[in-house]
C-alpha cells in the first residue's frame, strides 16, 4: 500500500465520527500493519496511524 493511500485513508478516518452509514466504530476497523511496513512509515504516517488507533480504543473499546 502507497503512503499516499495510507495517509489519504487515515485523513479520512479521522475526519469525524459519523457518516451517512454510521459511527466511527461501525465504519473503522483498527490498523495493523507488518513490522515492514510499519518501518516504511514516516513520522506523520505513523502519527496518523496511531491517532487512529487511539480513538478506535477511546470511542469502540478496541483493544492493542
Amino acid at each position: 500500500m502507497g503512503k499516499g493511500l495510507i495517509v489519504m485513508l487515515l485523513a479520512a478516518a479521522l475526519a469525524g465520527c459519523t457518516t451517512s452509514t454510521g459511527g466511527f466504530c461501525a465504519v473503522s476497523r483498527p490498523l495493523r500493519l507488518s513490522a515492514k511496513a510499519v518501518d516504511a512509515l514516516s513520522d506523520e504516517e505513523a502519527r496518523a496511524l496511531l491517532a487512529h488507533n487511539r480513538k478506535g480504543q477511546k470511542l469502540c473499546g478496541w483493544r492493542p
